[in-house]
């Protein structure tokens, strides 16, 4: 059959039009087979004309949707839009239908040029929104929010006709998705009588809507229809009238109506504009999906791109996936399961009135017998199958920035690559791939390229271990092409923007933060910049709060630098500054406190004596000829210790640390606890002083279960508080004893029970000695452990296995 001949079974004369949902599966289909049967000589496609240089890529092997057209200002590259396109959206099918069969396709939509500058103009909420986000067969802007090509006002928020619930109203529905996926997305397609039948339909009832609503609220859609109709005149001057249009069908009775040239060209008229860039990106089904922010109005696209893909036998194929998935999830899903599910289906279609069973039958078929009633299981279904976690892919001839090229080769270095499903990465620094990991991760971080968040490690928690939490998401591409003004190279590209902060920051903690990341990024160019902004402000930062939360940042950076093989001398010699700073101004400034700048302070001092034991050490070890730092930190101690001036939470967190230490024996800290405890004592004051001692994380419970002399004391004065001060001090000791594990409280609730007498004696099977332990080691509870002993030692379980035991019990005594 000739061109001509299949064109003239085309519905009437004139260009074809072609009015779909987009990401409409049955829409696709219906493109795809009206496509087939008209054979147009040119397929002209609602999106931006920039996007017509970028057309060949699609037909790449290595081009795999979901994709999206990203548009971004030159001048600001965060001034962004993206237009997604699912391999079940229509206007991808008809992209890629030209290209199998030789015929030009072009976009015919408002340049992006004016696009990015309507949207600098309003300054949407969100700048990248997208252009698409339809929420019916219009085209109209759906759930992502304001400004998008689709004629959406973002500047202005009128009330807007939604043409799917308009017709669906009128149908007697009133659930407008499902009204659209009975009349529409479940439909055959190719197996239609008639293929242009559809598509003569919706821009029927189209047109009814457009006289009855005129514009529908969307003000912007005559500029863009203008211009869609000047494409459409100059591909028809081109190609004839075998031309075919694939747009959202609102826009239909638009295209149709008769205008003159000069009318369309003076709505164009003093349009803004910005320099814009174009290329592919990869997208991601959760991206797709309303529910995930930035949409594309698209609450299921695994359901949709399932229903699109599958042969025959959709519901079938659909529910033997879901039993799979969870059977990967180790839950009991057998073929009866399936059959049971599938029958159970069309029954609830057939009861509720539907041609077909949809995704909300077949989420109740799931629940009721593959998930036994359980949502659990079924939100697994829906996270993975009904939206997915599919990546799409572009290849490596799509135009990209300088630094994006930098960062693909790099990955493909390290062999790090993008995915949109959450994983966690676990990465050992003493090897040079994981180090080099690490480094693009923190530099990418501080580009402002979240790809990997640093998480908890479930494993060792040493310097040279660390834990990422890694995601890639679409809108990365545009962070990527902001920082693309700092370099063209990660590593360049890095250095420069820690540069430029270092110059800006605002507080002396800001600036240690940024040295650390320069050593954690391995960035020693940046270095020297940051540490003489560094030097200069904390010489004129006199706060010591200031100075304390900038020391622990400081110290950390020293022993990523031994991890990671940079030389830290200098930073090393601001640390010891700013720590005999802080010595010389912590007593003065912890004076005369109230509580809430008190418990602050504590943190500090817990933060800076954590910081001055990694410091003493690197020091000892550099031997910078600073004297003993620990030694002037525990005489600062020792004068907080004993100043009424201080509050009491400092002064009993002071104890506590000499304790821990050993600058204090047990009878020290007991006398001065004693002393605090005494009824001259006002309660809140004596309840600050035990909270500063035994609360926090330091392990004051286990403290207090195992001296009976300490937990006697506290007991003793706790029966002794006033009636009427009691009310006061509960909140504070609640506090400190709510920190404790259930477990030690238990074990103190119990020893109070007891009583002193029961405490001092322990039970019938403890003699007196160390409070809570008996006189003798109990050798029935130590030889349970020796095997295990053993097995870590590497000894053998033969011969020697007696003397080993031997050993072993001797090295524990």
């Amino acid at each position: 059959m000739s061109d001509d001949t299949a064109w003239r079974r085309s519905p009437g004369p004139g260009p074809l039009l072609l009015g779909v949902r987009h990401h409409g599966p049955g829409s696709a289909r219906a493109v795809r087979a009206a496509l087939d049967a008209a054979r147009p000589r040119a397929v002209l496609i609602e999106g931006p004309p920039e996007a017509d240089a970028l057309v060949p890529l699609a037909a790449d092997p290595e081009m795999r949707p979901p994709v999206a057209l990203l548009a971004h200002a030159v001048d600001e590259p965060g001034r962004s839009a993206f237009w997604p396109l699912a391999d079940f959206s229509p206007e991808w099918v008809a992209l890629r239908w030209a290209l199998e069969h030789g015929v030009p396709a072009r976009f015919i939509d408002l340049p992006a040029t004016h696009t990015l500058a309507w949207e600098r103009q309003d300054d949407p909420c969100e700048p990248d929104d997208g252009p698409d986000g339809s929420d019916g067969p219009d085209g109209s802007d759906g759930p992502d929010g304001p400004d998008g090509p689709d004629g959406s006002d973002g500047g202005q928020r009128r009330v807007r006709v939604d043409p799917l619930a308009a017709l669906a109203e009128a149908a007697g529905h009133d659930d407008p998705e499902r009204w659209w996926e009975d009349v529409v997305e479940h439909r055959g397609g190719d197996g239609e009588r008639d293929v242009f039948a559809p598509f003569a339909a919706v821009a029927e009832a189209m047109e009814a809507l457009r006289e009855t609503y005129g514009g529908g609220g969307r003000d912007r859609d005559s500029v863009r229809e203008a211009h869609m109709r000047l494409r459409l005149r100059a591909a028809q001057r081109e190609f004839g009238e075998q031309v075919a249009v694939v747009c959202g069908a609102w826009h239909v009775p638009a295209l149709r109506a008769r205008t003159t040239v000069a009318a369309d060209r003076e709505l164009l008229k003093g349009l803004p504009k910005a320099k814009a860039d174009m290329t592919w990106v990869p997208w991601t089904n959760r991206r797709l999906a309303r529910a995930s922010g930035y949409g594309a109005g698209v609450d299921s696209p695994g359901w949709y791109g399932h229903l699109f893909r599958a042969p025959d036998r959709p519901l079938e194929r659909w529910l033997t996936k879901v039993a799979g998935l969870l059977r990967e999830e180790d839950r009991i899903v057998s073929s009866a399961h399936v059959i049971e599910a599938v029958r159970l289906a069309e029954t609830l279609a057939a009861m509720r009135g539907r041609p077909l069973p949809g995704l909300g039958e077949t989420t109740d078929a799931v629940r009721a017998v593959l998930c036994e009633g359980s949502d659990v299981p079924l939100a697994l279904v829906h996270d993975r199958l009904v939206v997915g976690d599919v990546l799409g892919e572009v290849p490596e001839a799509a135009p990209a920035v300088p630094l994006q090229r930098d960062l693909t080769r790099e990955q493909r270095r390290l062999r790090l690559k993008p995915e949109a499903l959450e994983r966690e990465l676990e990465l050992d620094l003493r090897k040079e791939t994981d180090a080099g990991r690490s480094r693009l991760l923190h530099r990418l971080r501080l580009l402002g390229v979240e790809w990997g968040e640093p998480a908890h490690s479930r494993g060792s928690t040493g310097t040279f271990r660390e834990t990422w939490r890694l995601r890639w998401e679409p809108e990365l591409s545009v962070r990527v092409a902001e920082a693309g003004v700092w370099g063209t190279t990660v590593e360049g590209a890095a250095t420069a923007r820690a540069e430029a902060d270092a110059g800006q920051a605002g507080a002396l903690a800001d600036v240690t933060a940024l040295a650390e990341h320069c050593l954690l990024a391995g960035l020693p160019d940046a270095l020297p910049v940051v540490m003489r902004a560094l030097a200069d402000r904390a010489a004129l930062d006199t706060d010591v709060g200031h100075l304390a939360q900038a020391l622990p940042a400081l110290v950390r950076s020293l022993r990523y630098g031994d991890v990671r093989g940079t030389g830290t001398t200098a930073l090393a010699e601001v640390a010891a500054g700013l720590a005999e700073r802080v010595f010389v101004g912590l007593p003065p400034a912890c004076a005369a406190l109230d509580a809430d700048a008190a418990d602050e302070m504590r943190g500090h001092v817990d933060a800076v004596h954590t910081a001055v034991g990694l410091l003493g050490e690197t020091s000892a070890r550099a031997g910078s000829g600073h004297p003993d730092l620990r030694l002037r930190w525990r005489a600062v101690l020792r004068t907080l210790s004993g100043r009424d001036t201080v509050p009491g939470v400092l002064r009993g967190r002071a104890v506590r640390i000499l304790l821990d230490e050993g600058e204090l024996g047990p009878e020290e800290a007991a006398r001065l606890m004693g002393l605090v405890l005494s009824p001259g004592t006002p309660p809140a004051d004596a309840a600050a002083w035990i909270e500063g001692f035994v609360g926090g994380s330091g392990g004051g419970g286990m403290l207090l279960v195992h001296d009976e002399r300490l937990l006697g004391l506290v007991d003793a004065w706790l029966t002794g508080v006033p009636a009427e001060a009691f009310t006061d001090v509960l909140p504070l000791l609640r506090r400190t004893f709510s920190a404790y594990e259930p477990g030690v409280r238990r074990t103190i609730g119990e020893l109070v029970r007891r009583g002193p007498g029961e405490r001092r004696r322990g039970g019938a099977g403890q003699a007196d000695g160390t409070p809570g332990f008996g006189a003798e080691p109990d050798t029935g509870r130590a030889d349970a452990v020796l095997p295990v002993l053993r097995l870590l030692l590497g000894l053998g379980d033969g011969e020697d296995a007696t003397e080993s035991d031997d050993d072993l019990v001797g090295a524990g005594r």
